[in-house]
């Protein structure tokens, strides 16, 4: 069993020098209406690239956008364990700001959200002084610096640490933070080889404020034929009910869908899908799910599928039943956990976009659109990473602002600096 660092270092490594040398409140049921994209050539631009120094490198997570800025961060360099940054455009530029630099906290692999009191609030993998993990704000200052000696660094808290210890598990994932209407946070912990294998959790904020924030960890996966290290977050439905996907367990080990349910005071699992399974195509789930006003939920697997690159899927509420539809297939790229690994974004005409880690036509990842049509499903390849100033390998997800621009992040590529290229983040305009 592969903890979140483990797999993550594995892969990147593997598939990343082998193709190079030759990543607000939360919407209940996590549902965000966004502007339809009209059917039109595409422009892609790098707005960003990372230089290892100061400003960071490798960024998994996606980026969200508040005001017209882009916030996001970044795995490794600044102070050596990651970044949290700023992307404010200018005329037809961006200017990049780093708000914090990581070194007690770990590495932030999820992005950073505003919670409801205007704070960015995120998570780390790992730490120094015992920690295996963290969950952090971010304070903006008092006043605004105007010289480069006075840096605009943000306050970081941390919130929260995890132990290890069973019962509390480690390693907080690349999944989006959520917030319940009563201010309570939930997450997800992914486990590892010496504690258990992965939670879901809430965190309740602090009562008064300034005291501690409190963790109640809702459900320990592992036990049976449950499911086993969730890498990204959880949904809230109307209900106050808990949806998400594990990358391994279940009947199988190819991963599961759960729901954890409220009841009275207790959390209840189902399991929704055992993938690899007749009626639940797919393997190795990384992403997380997403829903549209329906209810339906969507997500992706990094294998297998009629293609054999990982699938994109639609589970649909029926009763007291789901329905597991397979949309599309992935072409094999001969290499393991290409397909998508970012949670997928849903436009206002029902059409899904995302990213393949090393998929694509040059196995280095890509940009793509389902759009949904009257002949089903149509597969469009926005962008295909090259590994030069574009980036290679995309993580995190891809957001859409209101004029129907998406942005994102690819982990490598990019700037020289680094050995295999430091990062950036990318544009595509309609």
């Amino acid at each position: 069993m592969r903890n979140l660092g483990q797999l993550r270092s594995f892969a990147l490594r593997a598939v990343t020098r082998g193709l190079l040398l030759a990543s607000a409140l939360a919407i209940p049921f996590g549902l965000m209406i966004l502007p339809s994209s009209p059917a039109q050539a595409q422009t892609f631009s790098v707005i960003y690239a990372f230089t290892g120094g100061i400003d960071g490198c490798t960024p998994w997570a996606g980026v969200t956008i508040r005001a017209g800025s882009l916030y996001g961060t970044t795995r490794n360099c600044g102070n050596e364990f990651g970044t949290v940054y700023e992307l404010t455009p200018q005329g037809n530029n961006w200017s990049e700001t780093t708000l914090a630099a990581f070194y007690y906290p770990g590495n932030p692999e999820a992005r950073v959200l505003f919670g409801p009191d205007g704070h960015l609030y995120g998570t780390t993998s790992g730490g120094i002084y015992g920690t295996l993990g963290n969950v952090f704000e971010l304070i903006p200052p008092l006043k605004v610096c105007k010289t480069a000696a006075c840096p605009n660094y943000w306050t970081i808290n941390v919130i929260y640490s995890f132990t290890g210890i069973p019962g509390d598990d480690r390693n907080p994932g690349q999944g989006d933070l959520i917030w319940d209407q009563q201010g309570n946070i939930y997450g997800t912990t992914a486990g590892g080889l010496k504690s258990g294998y992965g939670t879901v959790y809430e965190l309740m904020p602090p009562v008064p404020p300034g005291n501690t924030w409190t963790e109640s960890v809702l459900h320990s996966f592992g036990v049976g034929n449950d499911g086993i290290a969730p890498q990204n977050g959880v949904i809230l439905d109307s209900n106050g009910d808990l949806f998400g996907t594990t990358e391994y367990g279940g009947l199988i080990n190819n991963g599961i869908i759960f729901e954890l349910a409220q009841v009275n005071d207790n959390r209840i699992e189902t399991i929704l899908c055992n993938f690899g399974s007749v009626g639940c195509r797919g393997t190795e789930p990384v992403a997380g799910l997403i829903s549209d006003s329906s209810g339906n939920l969507y997500g992706a697997t990094t294998n297998s599928g009629s293609g054999g690159g990982g699938l994109v899927f639609e589970l649909s509420p029926s009763g007291d039943s789901w329905t597991y539809t397979a949309l599309y297939s992935f072409p094999n790229t001969f290499l393991s956990e290409c397909g998508p690994w970012g949670d997928l974004t849903l436009d206002a005409a029902g059409n899904l976009y995302g990213t393949t880690y090393c998929g694509g036509a040059n196995q280095l990842g890509n940009v793509w659109r389902l759009a949904n049509t009257q002949n089903g499903w149509v597969y469009t390849p926005l962008h295909d990473f090259t590994g030069g100033s574009d980036g290679a390998n995309p993580i995190g997800k891809v957001i859409m602002d209101a004029n129907g621009h998406l942005y994102g992040t690819a982990a490598y590529g990019g700037s020289n600096n680094c050995v295999e290229g430091c990062g950036t983040v990318w544009m595509i305009t309609p």
